[in-house]
């Protein structure tokens, strides 16, 4: 009996240890019963007292700085039945606790501090429990308000006729929740490939009005690359979204219904509450149908919940639109990612269209980004190109700047822009130079001659080169080098001194080039 009496006198210091092990040290309850010699259930047991107490932080709140004040808190009604027997609304400590840091504790002292006499913690937690298992799905996964919006596609289609043609398209029923609230949301759109799978998901945020913390989708083949648990890979796209709204998109398991059981039970409320109801109706086309859709789910948001007592809309309202982000100040705009080569004259090949890249590139492999205006380029993640999309599928979109130093002399260059500049020295220069280009498979063959013959001009002058291109041209010896022999050699000068040869008709540029 002494030594009983010699552990009671001492218990109380040791709990003030245990809580301050416990709460500020962050030790488990074997950690402290290991330091303090004391057994495991003890330990328990004094954290249990503690927390019915409301004593779940460390400091102490004032007022228990004695050990005296701290033993009557903690054993004052040892085997003392409650007196107050009232029970809290359970349905609105749901609520609450979906509510961001809220927990059952916090919840527990309020209903303690308009109860004195209540329930302790631990029926607290015992019967919500069994409330949460009698009432409906809704509060079998938590989800704190903002943390997540499940998606997913209804099983059922909908089929909308093109009047031109007769033909029945099934439309494909987007659905998207958000998990608190259960606020619902649908859309039509004719596949579930990655356009209409990212356009729901951008349309199902603008219309919550909010981003959450993350998204939750099935492993649709469009947006997921591979359905690794641990290691997901997302289509580049779809991560391009996520990445845009701030948000994080883990997909569920494959064959795991329950990793988004609350986007699996608003299909099926769409699929009775919406699509039932469009059964007999027809349509001709998705903005009908869509039209429809949207009156029907604003009559299934504003509707009360059974066991909760307010609607979806409600919900939202009270709980869940505080603590969404802010959209960002634009949508996301779709976009395609491809991975091209670049080609031996640093251009990548898109839709049948080649936008050039720095030629440092030429060979290297690139990420090509789309969308309907803008096609960009990335290598290393850098973007090194942008351009504006073409509507039409051929030709080439060339940057001068993408060109090495030799290619961007001859950028914008044309047989009519040097044939023009030629005749500024004189018309058999511009004969030549035209000769040039013509007696060649591709007039870019003759281009270097033709530049060589302009960059005459400057050292001889304009009217020794025209003669020298006019002794050429008597001589048939249409060539640079034989126009710079003609100039070294003086023969020019002996050419302006006899009398001028009619220039042959099919060289006359006024009478018809052969570039005009």
């Amino acid at each position: 009996m002494p030594r009983r009496k010699q552990a009671r006198r001492t218990s109380v210091r040791d709990i003030r240890t245990i809580l301050r092990l416990t709460y500020e040290q962050g030790l488990s309850v074997r950690e402290v019963a290991e330091r303090l010699k004391i057994g495991k259930t003890s330990v328990s047991t004094y954290l249990l007292r503690a927390r019915e107490a409301g004593l779940s932080s460390w400091p102490l709140a004032p007022g228990y700085e004695d050990d005296a004040a701290l033993e009557r808190r903690l054993f004052h009604r040892m085997g003392r039945p409650p007196q107050d027997l009232s029970e809290p609304d359970w349905a609105l400590v749901a609520r609450e606790l979906k509510r961001e840091g809220v927990t059952l504790t916090l919840l527990w002292q309020e209903y303690r501090a308009a109860h004195p006499d209540g329930y302790g913690f631990t029926w607290f937690c015992d019967r919500f429990t069994a409330f949460r298992r009698r009432a409906s799905p809704t509060f079998r996964n938590r989800h704190a308000a903002g943390a997540v919006m499940q998606t997913d596609y209804a099983g059922q289609t909908v089929p909308v006729i093109d009047p031109a043609t007769g033909v029945i398209f099934p439309a494909q029923i987007f659905v998207a929740v958000l998990g608190a609230s259960n606020l619902t949301f649908a859309f039509a759109s004719f596949s579930q490939k990655l356009p209409d799978w990212i356009d729901g998901q951008v349309r199902a945020l603008a219309f919550f009005g909010g981003v959450t913390k993350a998204i939750v989708c099935d492993n649709l083949k469009a947006g997921v690359a591979k359905a690794l648990w641990f290691e997901p890979t997302l289509n580049a796209t779809f991560a391009a979204m996520a990445e845009h709204y701030d948000t994080t998109i883990p997909p569920t398991r494959s064959r795991k219904p329950r990793d988004k059981g609350k986007v699996e039970g608003a299909v099926l409320i769409v699929e009775r509450w919406i699509l039932a109801r469009l059964r007999n109706r027809t349509f001709f086309s998705l903005a009908e149908l869509n039209s429809a859709i949207a009156e029907l789910l604003e009559e299934l948001n504003n509707r009360p919940m059974r066991h909760v007592g307010k609607s979806r809309r409600e919900l939202f309202e009270e709980i869940e639109r505080a603590a969404l982000r802010p959209l960002p100040a634009t949508p996301f705009e779709y976009a395609e990612w491809r991975s091209a080569k670049v080609h031996p004259d640093y251009h990548v090949e898109v839709d049948k269209t080649f936008y050039s890249v720095p030629h440092r590139l030429i060979g290297r492999t690139v990420q090509v980004r789309l969308t309907h205006r803008v096609v960009e380029i990335f290598h290393d993640h850098q973007r090194v190109a942008s351009h504006v999309r073409r509507s039409q599928r051929s030709g080439h979109v060339t940057v001068n700047a993408h060109m090495p130093k030799a290619h961007q002399r001859y950028a914008n260059t044309t047989p009519a822009t040097l044939i023009a500049r030629a005749a500024k020295i004189g018309p058999n220069a511009a004969i030549l130079v035209e000769r040039l280009m013509r007696d060649r498979p591709h007039p870019e063959q003759g281009y270097r001659a033709a530049m060589g013959i302009l960059s005459l001009s400057p050292r001889y002058g304009q009217e020794r080169t025209e003669a020298a291109c006019e002794r050429a041209l008597t001589i048939n010896a249409i060539t640079y080098a034989s126009v710079t022999a003609i100039l070294k050699s003086g023969l020019d000068r002996a050419s302006s001194a006899e009398p001028a040869k009619p220039t042959p008709p099919h060289a006359n540029i006024r009478g018809g080039s052969y570039y005009q």
